[in-house]
């Protein structure tokens, strides 16, 4: 058992002995943990852990179990089929499971495996009722028919399409004409009956594609509610649109309740309080704009009346649960650049009533609880830059983080891990930003090291203390690159106003704020000014393509993954079109047209491209398509401006599966050393 300052101290002292450096097959070698869950007797933790098969390649997800004091680590589900979503039965006696897309249950030692589910066309996610007597799960309902089917004299047209609307595709897949529902069924002790679709002939999605999960569902305390999250929208409507919604179906009376609709942006992830009077949820106000403040509303459910418990807290929170006394709340926001637990308390005298749980350099990015004598026995989920997500108690009363999970102890204890440091850095308008610096291994300040300029993307994405499988910090400084990795304008985390100064200047302060903290770092005694380079994707390639317009020499490699480059073309084939009509001011053709598209997109500037750049985009990415990777690399091409281009047919937005993490890794490397390391 190590307390987690402890453990950041082994790990820096385990650096001083290791013998190899972090590579990319390490690097997909090691475990992902997720999901801790507490049993109700506070006694013992189950969690996903997922591997990587750079042979199969593929990965594999097994549920493991450990004792609350962190002993007895051990796998309780581990075939060779996926094993996700674990979670104890209210009675602690089973542990609930997906496999195969049915749900599964087994005895907490892994013994009794049982499918309790036979749903022809999968289950997605589930969860059971507090009192046992429920089951709620979602899977896929075709409704819609393909033109094959429709004119069944012409079958050789299955791959045909006929389009009435917008959002026919989203993120990574075309719409297969199928949508997902929430079910209910009875249920008693491992028997599943009286199954009914909650949603019947609905054509929406619940939860909201492609990333929402089991956390927008909730049952009542008493069985009798249930709560989920959906975006009663389709066609062009959908993609013009965040206005989601919390309903709660009566199952009783089979009647259903849409408790937010005051409310015209998104609303998730509902949660009842144990008293049954109030349901809380996540809320942001602005529709279409998907990084506004994430708040936490509380609806009673008798006065129809609901409060902004986070009116004066100037962050989002991320994941909120109530107390058991139905009035304190714990939640997960970012501060500073860091994902902390928070709690609100009414009883608190402070005007936000919020206070935090815990203060460390780390991101916290999910916790479950229990009560044991009345009092709370929390687990987290918890990495930092040089330490992949472990499990984690919380003593609340003390702040105190204990590791209780060891996945990737004996791999890193191998590997020797760069210094992270923290530093403000001045803005050309005077205000402070910080930054982390990522030091190489057996760094010598006596040396000089070429450096790389990190462009985060979302464009709203806090650069926190991640530990990235795509973008990995202590990678790319075990190649022997120091790492800058600003929190420019435009990323939370640092109140609503920082965050929001982005939306319709892409090209201005946020491009100031990286200049300043690479000149910045660059004045340093170990940083070579003549071997400087920018990498990014999404927002962060965009950034990349917009620099290399305007760097006035500064870099001599660039490197953009699924960047953003002609804001024009990108309006037109993007799929979420509520996204650059708030960021980007609207369409192009509005009169007047919006500036970002004469003043801030990077097509325009190409002409002042003189710096080698790496381009990689992939097929099946909907949100950046593919076409502008194309051009990017077109522009250089043509322009007789060194320039590669990376392409992969099987991968969306980001890099997934193992060989082509790898074969991407390579081919950054090879890019970089040959520009910044002649």
């Amino acid at each position: 058992m190590k307390k987690f300052f402890v453990a950041v101290a082994l790990l820096a002292s385990s650096q001083m002995m290791a013998q190899n450096r972090l590579t990319p097959e390490l690097l997909m070698k090691l475990g992902r943990v997720s999901e801790p869950r507490v049993s109700p007797d506070g006694k013992s933790v189950i969690y996903n852990v997922r591997n990587m098969d750079i042979a199969a390649n593929k990965g594999n997800s097994d549920i493991f179990i450990v004792d609350i004091n962190g002993q007895n680590a051990h796998p309780i589900a581990n075939e060779p089929a996926n094993e996700v979503s674990a979670k104890w039965r209210p009675d602690g006696k089973k542990v609930g499971y997906i496999k195969d897309g049915q749900v599964w249950e087994m005895s907490p030692d892994g013994s009794g495996k049982t499918q309790i589910t036979s749903v022809e066309t999968g289950i997605s996610g589930f969860g059971y009722s507090p009192k046992m007597g429920f089951l709620w799960f979602t899977s896929d309902v075709k409704l819609d028919k393909n033109p094959a089917e429709l004119y069944p004299d012409l079958p050789k047209v299955d791959g045909a399409r006929i389009i009435d609307g917008l959002f026919y595709r989203h993120w990574t897949e075309w719409h297969d004409y199928a949508y997902s529902h929430v079910f209910v069924a009875n249920y008693a002790d491992g028997k599943v009956s009286n199954i009914k679709d909650v949603m019947a002939t609905e054509r929406f999605d619940a939860p909201l594609q492609p990333n929402g999960g089991e956390e927008q569902f909730a049952f009542s305390a008493d069985d009798k509610k249930l709560a989920y999250t959906c975006r009663k929208l389709n066609g062009t409507a959908e993609a013009l649109s965040t206005n989601s919604d919390i309903y709660i179906y009566d199952l009783t009376s089979g009647t259903t309740d849409d408790v937010s609709a005051f409310n015209k942006g998104y609303d998730i992830n509902p949660r009842f309080s144990p008293d049954g009077k109030k349901i809380l949820w996540l809320s942001m106000e602005r529709d279409g704009y998907e990084a506004d403040k994430n708040r936490i509303l509380v609806y009673d459910i008798t006065t129809k009346n609901y409060t902004d418990v986070t009116k004066h807290f100037d962050n989002s929170a991320s994941k909120a649960e109530w107390d058991m006394d139905s009035q304190r709340i714990y939640f997960i926001a970012g501060i500073e650049a860091t994902e902390q637990i928070m709690l609100f308390d009414p009883k608190l005298r402070s005007m936000s009533q919020i206070v935090p749980l815990t203060n460390v350099v780390a991101d916290i990015t999910d916790f479950d609880f229990t009560y044991v004598n009345k009092k709370p026995v929390m687990v987290t989920a918890m990495m930092n830059i040089s330490l992949p997500t472990e499990v984690f108690t919380l003593e609340l009363g003390k702040k105190q983080l204990t590791q209780i999970t060891n996945t990737n102890s004996t791999a890193l204890s191998a590997i020797k891990l760069g210094k992270v440091e923290k530093r403000m850095v001045k803005t050309t308008d005077g205000k402070d930003m910080l930054v982390w610096v990522i030091l190489p291994p057996d760094f010598d300040p006596n040396k000089k090291y070429p450096a790389l300029l990190y462009c985060q993307g979302g464009p709203q994405s806090t650069v926190s203390q991640f530990f990235s499988y795509r973008w990995n910090f202590q990678l790319m400084a075990a190649n022997d690159y120091i790492i800058v990795a600003p929190n420019r304008r435009g990323l939370p985390s640092f109140g609503q106003a920082w965050n929001e100064e982005i939306s319709g200047d892409w090209g201005g302060q946020c491009m100031r704020d990286y200049l300043s903290a690479i000149d910045d770092v660059a004045k340093e005694s170990y940083i070579d000014k003549n071997r400087l380079g920018a990498v990014g994707a999404s927002f962060g390639g965009y950034s990349v393509y917009w620099l290399a317009g305007h760097h006035q020499k500064r870099f001599k490699a660039f490197i953009a993954h699924c960047g953003v480059f002609n804001l024009e073309s990108m309006y037109g084939t993007t799929e979420e079109t509520w996204f650059p009509n708030f960021d980007l001011g609207g369409a192009y053709w509005k009169n007047p047209q919006p500036k970002a598209y004469s003043q801030f997109s990077p097509h325009k500037f190409v002409q002042n491209w003189d710096t080698p750049i790496l381009v990689i985009h992939n097929e099946k990415d909907l949100r950046v398509p593919l076409g502008q990777g194309m051009e990017a690399f077109s522009a250089a091409q043509l322009q007789n401006i060194p320039s590669r281009f990376l392409y992969f047919p099987d991968e969306g937005h980001w890099i997934t599966k193992p060989q082509n993490s790898i074969l991407w890794n390579r081919i950054f490397f090879d890019w970089l050393d040959k520009y910044l390391k002649k």
